[in-house]
C-alpha cells in the first residue's frame, strides 16, 4: 500500500490519497475474511445468505416463527430473493412454511430441528473462524475497531 501512495504522491502530488489506503485495507481485509467464513460454511453445504437465514430464524426468541416479510426486512432484502432463499433451505428440509395462526392467508417460517442443530454447529465454528481472525487483536483493539467502523458507517 506504502507504494501506491507514493506513485499517487510523485504523479498527483496536489491530491491527499490517503482514504485510499483506509479503504484499500478495509477491502483487502472485508475480502480475507469472506473466504474463511466462505470456507467454514462449504462443510455445511451453506452459502452466506442460507446462513443468514438459518441465524436469523435462530436468533428468535422460543423459536418463533417469522413471516418472509420479517425475514427479508430483518435481512434488508426484497422479498423475492427472500424467497428464493427460503425455497432452497426448505428443500434440504432445513426450515418450514406453515400457516400463520393469526392469519390464514399468511406463511410463518421457522427451523426445522435439524436446522436448528445445523445452525448451532454452523454459528460455533462461525465464531471460531471470527475469533482466528482477530487472534492479534486485543479486546480493547477490537472494541476500537467497532467503534471506528461504525463511525465511518453512520451508526456511532
Amino acid at each position: 500500500m506504502a507504494s501506491i501512495q507514493a506513485q499517487w504522491r510523485a504523479a498527483r502530488p496536489d491530491l491527499d490519497c490517503r482514504p485510499m489506503a483506509v479503504f484499500g485495507q478495509l477491502w483487502r481485509s472485508s475480502q480475507f475474511a469472506m473466504r474463511a467464513v466462505e470456507a467454514n460454511l462449504k462443510q455445511y453445504d451453506l452459502d452466506m445468505a442460507g446462513f443468514d437465514v438459518l441465524l436469523t430464524l435462530r436468533r428468535q426468541e422460543n423459536g418463533e416463527a417469522l413471516t418472509p416479510g420479517d425475514l427479508a426486512r430483518d435481512m434488508m432484502m426484497s422479498p423475492p430473493a427472500m424467497t428464493n432463499r427460503i425455497d432452497r433451505l426448505v428443500a434440504r428440509q432445513l426450515v418450514e412454511r406453515h400457516a400463520d395462526p393469526d392469519d390464514r392467508r399468511a406463511l410463518r417460517v421457522g427451523l426445522t430441528e435439524q436446522g436448528r442443530v445445523l445452525a448451532d454447529r454452523a454459528v460455533e465454528t462461525h465464531l471460531q473462524v471470527e475469533q482466528g481472525l482477530l487472534q492479534t487483536l486485543s479486546q480493547s483493539d477490537r472494541d476500537q475497531l467497532v467503534a471506528l467502523l461504525g463511525r465511518i458507517g453512520g451508526q456511532t
